[in-house]
């Protein structure tokens, strides 16, 4: 396994629309392997494809407490099939923007069709931190942040705050 680079904003890369999976092969077994272990080094609860520079529909995540008793998941191809009316708010953050987090509002419940890594279809209600997380995951294969639910003023502040480190980190 292999810790993969994690891509940051602002770079355009993390807005692109992320392709489907066709089939499912050894490398894709082992980007899947890859991302796991780069989303509990970094630490995270989920990370995209495309969060590695990886422009294919395929998210990984764990929302597991217990370091000891962890439950890894594989989701291929995601599609939301249903969402609550009821919301649920949570301070989210994310690996591709470091060390920014805010509340976001968001379904509280969603159900989730997806092929699992043996090329079987699954479906899933999720509720609480599963649904939030799998929503915001789902959200990245599309080419939307979290930060997109935020006000103009504090989304155009972070980008702001993050172009100027990457260019700092440039010179």
């Amino acid at each position: 396994m292999t810790i993969k680079p994690m891509i940051i904003l602002p770079d355009p890369v993390l807005r692109k629309v992320s392709e489907p999976i066709e089939r499912i092969d050894d490398d894709l077994k082992k980007l899947a392997g890859d991302m796991l272990e780069t989303m509990y080094e970094a630490p995270g609860i989920g990370l995209a494809a495309i969060q590695v520079g990886v422009p294919r529909r395929l998210l990984v995540l764990d929302v597991s407490k217990d370091e000891d008793d962890k439950d890894p998941k594989v989701v291929i191809n995601p599609t939301i099939l249903s969402s609550s009316d009821d919301r649920s708010v949570y301070e989210e953050g994310c690996l591709s923007i470091p060390e920014f987090y805010a509340d976001v509002e968001r379904p509280a419940e969603v159900t989730v069709r997806y092929t699992d890594l043996d090329g079987k279809e699954q479906e899933v209600t999720a509720d609480g931190l599963f649904a939030t997380c799998l929503q915001h995951e789902i959200d990245h294969l599309d080419g939307v942040l979290f930060i997109d639910y935020l006000s103009r003023l504090k989304r155009d502040r972070v980008i702001k705050k993050f172009t100027k480190a990457s260019k700092q980190n440039k010179l």
